[in-house]
């Protein structure tokens, strides 16, 4: 793992030029401006497939990794954060993000893995920052009771199967075609202070490797 910490940012919107494309251009502006490096994956713009093969699936006698999963992985290798960007639809991330995670972050991770508790090659260890968006607000998202199944069954629990340190989630709403330029420019300077926070985070566990303070679980 390099010195340098760096940070995986996968955005996943079919629109470029939306709210969250201005989320993930704002992490990775901050995140490089502090010196990290910095790996954005446009799911979209990717044309990334997430529907898993069966001979993706752990365990299967066939079992085999698709080219494009293996390119993912060597591009995420080394990353001490994961961002996720993405808009909140039907009380739950994008089907492409989803996929995303099934294919990527758990390819050749079983269901043995997470109840004995392995570590996952790709995140563990890693920290886990979420920045999403909604058009209603976050108090409608809680009348509905989307807000805590969301975290509850999406960020906590991928932090605990993947071994990873944390999981922060910040999010921005409401967001549409009304919101002022100065509440989208005040949510932009949200997102810049939790890549730094994060970043902070990444830095000091450099550190603590670098002087064998840093002890990660077998």
């Amino acid at each position: 793992m390099s010195d340098i910490p760096k940070h995986a940012v996968i955005f996943c919107h079919p629109r470029r030029d939306s709210f969250n494309g201005a989320v993930a251009d704002a992490y990775c502006a901050a995140i490089e401006e502090i010196g990290h490096e910095v790996c954005l994956r446009d799911l979209y713009r990717m044309n990334f497939d997430p529907v898993l093969k069966d001979e993706e699936r752990p365990g299967e006698p066939n079992f085999r990794l698709h080219a494009d999963v293996e390119e993912e992985l060597r591009v995420l290798a080394g990353a001490s954060v994961f961002v996720l960007v993405y808009p909140i639809w039907f009380g739950t991330p994008p089907a492409m993000l989803k996929g995303y995670v099934e294919r990527v972050f758990g390819s050749g991770f079983s269901h043995r893995d997470m109840r004995e508790e392995h570590r996952n090659r790709l995140l563990a260890g890693a920290h886990l920052l979420s920045l999403t968006s909604s058009g209603n607000t976050k108090n409608w998202l809680d009348e509905q009771a989307q807000w805590l199944p969301l975290r509850d069954v999406f960020d906590h629990y991928l932090k605990t199967i993947f071994s990873m340190q944390s999981d922060e989630h910040v999010h921005f709403a409401p967001i549409n075609h009304q919101s002022p330029p100065r509440f989208i420019d005040e949510n932009l300077e949200q997102v810049r202070a939790a890549a730094r926070i994060v970043a902070a985070k990444a830095a000091s566990d450099t550190h603590r490797r670098q002087t064998g303070k840093l002890k990660l679980r077998p």
